[in-house]
Order: C-alpha cells, then structure tokens, then sequence
C-alpha cells in the first residue's frame, strides 16, 4: 500500500482498538502501565543504544544543541519515564466517574460522567519520552494514541513502541491502542491531519512552523502545546533573595524545556536594588543577558536586546531582561510578547498579586514561585501530556480528566417531557 493508505489502515485500527480499551477495566489498563515499565526496564541496553544512534545523527545533521539535548534518554530522565508509569498507574481512573449529579424538579436525576475522547494523535519532536507519557495517559482514560514523533527520534520512539506494544499483548490490551507512525516521511503528517473519520484530538508538540503547519491544515480538532515564552517579574517589593532563587531555578534548573525561563521583568523601583543583585548570580552562571537600555545602565555586562527577543524562546543560557515602569507594564509585555504558557510575580504585595493573578491569562500564573512548577507531577497531576495553551478544551498541563470528555446521564421512574 502507498503511504496515505498505510496511515489510514494505522488510524482505522487505532479506531476499532479504541472501543476495546474504552471497555477495559481499571485493573487491566494498570496491569498493562506496570508490565510496560517492567519491559522498557528490561530492554533498557537495546533502548540506550537507539537513543544515542540518533543523538548522533542529529549532532551530524547540525541540529541545535538543545534540541540534540531534548533527545536524551538516559539518566534521570530514564528513570522519571518509568516512574511515571507506575504513577499514573496509581492515580484513580477517571472513566465512568459521575459528578454534578442533581435532581430536577420532576425527580429526572441527571449526571455527567467522564469517558474517552477516542483516538487522540500527538505530533511531536525530539523528547522521546514523550512516546511513553503519551501512551501512558491516553490509555488510562481509555483512549488509543497514535504516535508520530520526529524524525531525529525514530529509532528511540520504535524502540520504545515495541516494548509498549509487547506489554499489551501480554496483559489483554488492544496493542493497535499504540500505534506509532513508522515513517519519517513528511508527508506522513498531513495524511494524519485529514483523518478525523478516526481520530478525535490532534495534540501538536513542538515548533512554530509545526503547530501552524498542523492547525492551518488539520481537519480535527487541535489542543496546541505552542512555545513557551515564559516571564517572571521582579516587583518593586520583590525580596532579593528570594528573586535570585527563584530566577535561578526557573532559567538553569533545565534549560531546554517550555516552563523554562526567557524573559525576566523588574519594576522601575527595583532596578538599582534587586535586579543587578539577580543578573550577577546569572551572569556568574554563565547567562548571557540581552537586555532594555536601562538594564544595560545598571549592569554593564548586558548586552542591547533587540526587538525580537522579547518574543523568543531560546532553550538555552540566554535571557531578555527589561525594565518596565510598574506592574501595568509588566502585563502589558507579557499580554503581548508571552505564549499565555507560564508567567510569575515575585513580591510581597498582597494586592499586586491578586492583580497579577487575575489579569495575566497564562495557563499558569504564579505568584513567588518558580516557571518549573508548570509541570504535570509537580501539579499534582502524574505524568502530562503536554501543556495546552489552547483554551478549549484543556488549558495548562494535561493530566488524566483532560483526556476524557463528559456525557449526560439521566435516571428516572418514568418522566414523560409535559
């Protein structure tokens, strides 16, 4: 068969394997999330050596230090993946929950309980771990998933499948509930996008050029994980040291990821106070610090920040620094340049926060805290799938409930509409 035939046939079985696991019990799916950690434990050497084949490949390709970064398996991040099977093993299924039950004034009792969306497909690039959040999540709220992951991770992202796949074969789950697309192909892409005979929720992860790729030409709906231009703002109350921490954290912590910090904000009153105090600590760190006029004024080794990089997200040891008159203009740049993604105040005004609170849009919005709490275990959710900054129908990170949809149920002793 041509490529858009083998797609299809993927999509279609993907679709029939979905009425499969939305039937399955809570049992089955945990007993499929903790084989398939068992099983990626156990090719763990097989898996290592797909992972570093395409780092090569991608470093002799010319592709961006962060980006080979992003690509890497092993260490803490090994076992962060396999440790998020066993959470989201053990967070409470959502599926036929019920909730906002009430009683109409005829008796009629009516309910919405939570079920799969049905097929969801995730495009996504480097961050192989992807392939087994994604998988994990989806099928714990009775979904299927097909992956389509780039193609400086194919080897990782099959090698990954396979054990996935191999686990569900083993514990009674449709293995087509996985599905990888098994090509490099560009064109891959754009068959999916046109599928949604099969498929419920398109789910983009990546670059600019990806996400208006998919959502310009996509005939399903789309939950777009866009860039992550992320401010903090020093107050005019901010505390010193807890800024320095706090700026620390949320642009070293790990630099090639969206909660990462790209723009740092300080109030007027604070420039000569609070700001040189922090750009010092990132300087030391090696941080190069583009920054306003009057940024460059209190620290000289800042260098002028042009125009563009108030909107860019760098993934790297680079930050944009400015300057700005209070906190109206601080939520002003933000409303303008961020990605409503991750946006946080240091300060110890009680009113300021609230304000920043409720007038910045972000799908998390912090008040003295690092960006890296946008993260779905930090919140409390297990493993994520990403970090919506659509707002429909998720907003934030997507944890288990925003891969299910809601239906109404009713219960009566006979009503009749009058």
């Amino acid at each position: 068969m041509d490529l858009r035939e083998q797609i299809e046939a993927l999509a279609r079985d993907a679709r029939l394997a979905s009425r499969r696991v939305a039937d399955l019990d809570t049992r089955s799916k945990d007993a499929w999330l903790l084989r398939s950690a068992e099983r990626l434990e156990g090719a763990r050497a097989r898996i290592l050596e797909a992972n570093r084949a395409d780092m090569r490949e991608a470093e002799a390709r010319g592709v961006e230090p962060p980006l080979v970064r992003r690509l890497d398996l092993a260490g803490d991040k090994w076992s962060a993946m396999l440790d998020g099977l066993r959470q989201v093993a053990a967070l409470p299924d959502p599926v036929g929950t019920i909730t906002e039950t009430r009683v109409r004034p005829n008796g009629l009792r009516v309910g919405r309980m939570r079920i799969p969306l049905g097929v969801i497909a995730i495009i996504y690039e480097s961050r192989p771990n992807v392939t087994v959040d994604a998988a994990a999540l989806c099928l714990k709220a009775g979904n299927a998933v097909i992956l389509r992951g780039g193609s400086e991770a194919i080897r990782s992202n099959l090698a990954l499948a396979e054990e996935l796949r191999a686990a569900a074969d083993e514990t009674g789950v449709p293995k087509d509930a996985v599905a990888v697309v098994p090509v490099t192909d560009r064109a891959a892409v754009g068959h999916l996008l046109t599928l949604d005979r099969y498929v419920d929720l398109l789910i983009p992860r990546g670059g600019s050029a990806l996400i208006r790729k998919v959502v310009a030409e996509s005939t399903i709906p789309v939950l777009k994980h866009d860039a992550g231009v992320c401010h903090v703002f020093l107050d005019a109350s901010a505390d010193p040291e807890m800024a320095r921490a706090i700026v620390l954290d949320s642009k070293l912590r790990q630099m090639a990821v969206c909660n990462g910090l790209e723009t740092l904000l300080c109030h007027a009153a604070a420039a000569r106070s609070v700001l040189p105090f922090v750009l010092k600590a990132l300087h030391e760190q090696g941080v190069e610090l583009r920054g306003c006029a009057k940024t460059c004024e209190v620290f000289a080794e800042a260098v002028p920040a042009s125009d563009a990089d108030w909107g860019t997200e760098y993934l790297d040891k680079i930050l944009a620094v400015r300057v700005v008159a209070d906190l109206d203009e601080a939520i002003a740049h933000v409303q303008r340049f961020g990605t409503e993604h991750t946006d946080v105040i240091v300060t110890n005004d009680y009113a300021n926060a609230q304000t920043w609170q409720r007038r910045v849009n972000s799908s998390t919005v912090g008040v003295n805290c690092s960006t890296a709490f946008a993260d779905g275990q930090r919140l409390g959710l297990g493993a994520e799938i990403g970090i919506s900054t659509s707002k429909l129908h998720a907003f934030g990170p997507m944890g288990l409930e925003e891969l299910t949809t809601r239906k109404f149920v009713l219960s009566g002793d006979g009503q009749l509409r009058e």
